[in-house]
């Protein structure tokens, strides 16, 4: 009775913290209230009906693992490669290379709206394979947008298509990658061995399907809708504003620098930091910014550096209180298991099936999420059954990363509707269905693709 009382409080604290996400406040503040409130009722439920979470703890190595073992772990896996794509991030946008790949993107689509908007979406979801973080995600929007803008797409669907890009390209995105392998690890330590080579090939898949779903959708939207040319300028004059016809384009040789972090961690092997590294050094030689002495240098990879990591900052805040919430959600899995238990599938498909069917539960941080409320139904699924990381990595990625990156509580979404004037309502008549459809693709390809795994 204890344990159901106590799950039936944390489940009710879920549609909480949805509301506390929909309303618009500090994810990182919340979060950290979120594992405040389930340390509290784990304490008190295991007090008065004692539990194997917490069997031989005391409450101060409760209080640790939360608080501090939490952040610390996360900090020694995931913080560092995020701190070094932001600067690479930076890299990119400094020498160029980002706005010259999406200024000849447009040259090529000319004054055709759909194949530009498809062109652009394209390019932005390459982009995002290697780059993170708000700042760089605002230093492309301001070039795209406008573009779009121009061209007569109307607003919303212009905000969409280039949300829907992103979150294409974040399937791919190795930072990505490493931060939600974190989150499983903290559920079961034997999932340290998976690799991004080992998830490459399912995250090329998403991408494309998540791409293919967002230009459908966006296409059928543009056919709906009467072109609006509010923001009728030429698209040589946005390029100006975003230093395009006044700056130098960056020689095509540097180009490669775009997807050359992933190339150097799936074909060489080479760690991720490392592949940072080599990939800023090889832009930032070909663009010819290593040039005027070495302090000046020095001065500006600091900069680089320093900017990446303002980009990044209110997400690092959240990330560690997050890790604070999924180390919570283990002394959970008791209660949930009591109230949850006997629904959750044991079968490969049936998973897939229900997951397929939920993925718009990701939406608002909610608990198919992992960057949400997902903490505690990935401990809970670990404890069901002994499922292949191989087939619960794909899985959980996909119904975190497509609601996810369309979401209203994702920064840089919440910054586009500011930016555009878009109505959140109008955006979400697209980004929810899309949402859905691209995790429901996914969830059942995922069966065929590594159901055969699961014993």
């Amino acid at each position: 009775m204890v344990n159901m009382i106590i799950g039936i409080l944390m489940i009710l604290s879920f549609f909480g913290m949805i509301w506390y996400c929909v309303k618009g406040h500090n994810l990182m503040v919340g979060f950290l209230l979120m594992a405040v409130l389930w340390v509290v009722l784990a304490l008190i439920g295991n007090a008065l009906s004692p539990n194997d979470a917490m069997k031989g703890k005391t409450v101060i190595d409760i209080l640790a693992n939360v608080f501090q073992a939490g952040p610390e772990a996360y900090g020694k896996s995931i913080l560092v490669n995020i701190f070094f794509g932001a600067f690479f991030g930076r890299v990119l946008m400094d020498t160029g290379i980002a706005a010259t790949l999406i200024r000849k993107v447009v040259e090529l689509g000319g004054d055709k709206p759909r194949i530009t908007m498809t062109l652009l979406c394209i390019i932005t979801a390459v982009i995002f394979t290697s780059m993170t973080g708000i700042g760089p995600v605002i230093s492309i929007a301001v070039i795209v947008l406008p573009i779009l803008l121009s061209l007569g797409i109307p607003s919303p669907i212009a905000m969409f298509a280039f949300m829907g890009s992103i979150m294409a390209g974040i399937f791919a995105n190795i930072v990505n990658f490493k931060q939600y392998q974190a989150m499983l690890v903290t559920a079961n330590k034997a999932y340290e061995s998976y690799t991004y080579n080992n998830y490459f090939q399912f995250g090329i898949i998403a991408m494309v399907v998540a791409l293919v779903v967002v230009m459908i959708v966006a296409n059928l939207a543009v056919g709906r809708k009467k072109t609006s040319y509010a923001w009728a300028a030429s698209v040589n004059e946005f390029q100006n504003e975003s230093g395009g016809k006044n700056m130098e384009n960056a020689p095509a040789i540097s180009w490669v620098s775009v997807i050359l972090p992933v190339l150097l961690v799936i074909v060489l092997n080479v760690p991720i930091i490392l592949a940072f590294l080599i990939a800023s050094a090889y832009a930032l030689l070909t663009c010819r910014k290593l040039k005027g002495g070495f302090t000046p240098v020095c001065r500006m990879l600091a900069k680089q550096f320093a900017d990446g990591a303002v980009d990044v900052a209110p997400m690092i805040g959240f990330l560690l209180t997050l890790s604070m919430f999924n180390n919570a959600a283990v002394l959970a899995v008791p209660y949930f298991k009591t109230l949850l238990g006997g629904v959750i599938p044991t079968s490969a498909l049936m998973l897939c099936v229900v997951f397929a069917v939920l993925t718009p539960l990701g939406f608002f941080r909610g608990p198919m999420n992992l960057v949400g409320c997902g903490a505690a139904l990935l401990a809970l699924v670990v404890s069901i059954a002994d499922w292949p990381i191989q087939f619960l990595y794909p899985l959980f990625a996909v119904t975190t990363i497509a609601p996810e990156h369309l979401d209203i509580t994702q920064s840089w979404v919440a910054w586009g509707f500011g930016y555009t004037k878009v109505r959140p309502r109008d955006y979400m008549k697209m980004s929810i269905p899309t949402g859905w459809i691209v995790g429901a693709i996914l969830c059942i390809s995922i069966y065929f693709l590594y159901g055969g795994l699961v014993h």
